[in-house]
């Protein structure tokens, strides 16, 4: 029984292992209805591993999985397309899923692609794939959105654009978010709750405790002081439209 309604899945000591190696072990988290979990972590560190495992995809796991929504999205780390298809954007929503046109609009006008409707995917830069591929990973409103690493491919500026786009998605639909990131500053302000990875947890907490404490220093080095000294530089201030600096 689910006594904290907000919840969608709650992962309780999870672990998981493949030929007797560990892949994860005992990771706890919970998402919340209008909440955004971020997993950062070096390669191999789980992070992929802990999504499936909230997901449901892996099965045969230590630990406990509770889940309390069947209403799921997904945009994997990776995805097979062959762009020499004449594949439309409005093809490639409905390619699995039985969608009104209604539907279609309303998740390419939240992620704003509305106007590549027609466009062939190959056609697409970067960015405009990754706003298509969230698009379809909305197309039923989801409860919970699990995202895995939804920003490669695209520049530094159009990372923080959809970040904030991924703000907007949980804000609008309510919808709890598992985010999977290489890169704590660029999700800083767009994310309610981080938990560092390395096979286990390391530590977990706001963005500004995680990126505080010292094991995630010693997990990124010296780059982990220099985003948390841009962040706290960009949050002491705002920028006007004149142009002025204005303190918060």
């Amino acid at each position: 029984m689910n006594s904290n309604q907000n919840i969608l899945v709650k992962l309780k000591q999870a672990s998981f292992r493949i030929n007797n190696k560990w892949l994860v072990k005992d990771v706890s988290l919970q998402i919340e209805k209008g909440r955004i979990v971020t997993l950062i972590g070096p390669n191999g560190s789980g992070k992929s591993t802990t999504a499936k495992i909230a997901l449901g995809i892996y099965k045969k796991i230590d630990g406990k999985v509770e889940k309390y929504t069947n209403k799921v999205g997904y945009v994997p780390q990776k995805i097979s397309i062959d762009w020499t298809l004449p594949l439309r954007v409005r093809d490639f929503i409905i390619l699995t899923e039985n969608l009104k046109e209604e539907a279609i609009n309303d998740a390419l006008s939240l992620t704003g692609v509305i106007h590549l409707k027609d466009k062939n995917l190959g056609d697409l830069s970067g960015g405009e794939f990754q706003r298509v591929l969230l698009a379809r990973a909305i197309s039923k409103k989801p409860e919970l959105l699990v995202l895995d690493e939804p920003v490669q491919g695209v520049d530094f500026t159009g990372e923080i654009a959809l970040y904030e786009l991924i703000k907007k998605i949980s804000d609008e639909l309510n919808c709890g978010i598992l985010l999977i990131s290489h890169d704590l500053h660029t999700v800083m302000s767009a994310t309610d709750h981080v938990v560092c990875l390395n096979g286990h947890v390391c530590c977990s907490g706001s963005p500004l405790e995680v990126a505080k404490n010292n094991k995630y220093k010693a997990l990124f080095g010296e780059q982990a002081s220099q985003i948390l000294s841009r962040y706290e530089h960009r949050h002491d201030h705002i920028h006007t439209n004149e142009g002025k600096i204005k303190k918060n």
